[in-house]
């Protein structure tokens, strides 16, 4: 397998690369092969579960809370000519 160096990193980019593969307890010589790996198109882009970045957002309602809601904006589906005049 053949070695790769790379001399004179940013220090915001070395700071970004050693705090993630901390965050993912991997050794940064893995983290960026895997990173280049995916650059590359040689594997799979990870799939975001963006339902994990919204999770207290939302929520399910019971019978009650969803017809409470429903009789509140009741009148929020009627349109009156007054209201654009």
């Amino acid at each position: 397998m053949k070695s790769i160096y790379h001399h004179n990193l940013d220090s915001r980019l070395a700071a970004l690369i050693e705090r993630r593969a901390r965050e993912e307890g991997i050794s940064m010589n893995k983290l960026i092969k895997s990173l280049l790996a995916q650059a590359l198109g040689l594997s799979p882009q990870p799939k975001l579960d963006r339902k994990e970045q919204f999770k207290d957002l939302f929520g399910s309602w019971s019978q009650a809370e969803f017809e409470e809601f429903e009789k509140n904006t009741e009148g929020l589906r009627t349109i009156s000519p007054d209201d654009w005049a």
